[in-house]
């Protein structure tokens, strides 16, 4: 198990230090900003959606390494999903984050999304791995609203 925890930390330090899909995106048409005001974490999201299909998401913020890896890896994960796929992860996810549900209960469908079942043991950590996944829900419900942790 010691082996599997660091092959999560290092793919968590990875994603910190080498963030996937940070970038502006001028083509997205819903955006939404989240704001952590415990640890100072800050996203804004990008989403271009087609439908009810993501074509493609990226963010721009500043974070602690979970925050800024939660929203490398749920910008590579939701691409191409529906609404309604992406709505059914979070919950999988914040169950996995919360503790609801351990790793081994995890559905596949989480994929990479599994290196943050660790958050659980640290219950001030979960705001900073959820709050990108609370901003998309924001964004995809064209919320003109920041989204905060508190």
């Amino acid at each position: 198990m010691s082996d599997l925890r660091d092959l999560y930390q290092e793919m968590i330090l990875g994603h910190s230090k080498s963030p996937h899909n940070l970038r502006v995106m001028p083509e997205a048409n819903r955006t939404a900003q989240g704001f952590n005001p415990l640890c100072g974490d800050k996203v804004k999201l990008y989403v271009k959606l087609e439908g009810d299909r993501i074509a493609d998401l990226s963010f721009e913020g500043s974070g602690c390494a979970i925050s800024t890896a939660s929203a490398s890896l749920l910008t590579d994960t939701l691409k191409g999903k529906t609404t309604a796929e992406a709505d059914a992860l979070f919950e999988e996810f914040h169950d996995l984050v919360t503790g609801k549900r351990q790793l081994d209960e995890a559905h596949n469908e989480l994929g990479k999304l599994k290196v943050f079942a660790g958050v659980a043991e640290f219950p001030m950590r979960v705001k900073c791995a959820t709050l990108v996944w609370h901003t998309l829900r924001s964004a995809l419900s064209a919320s003109q609203e920041t989204v905060t942790t508190e």
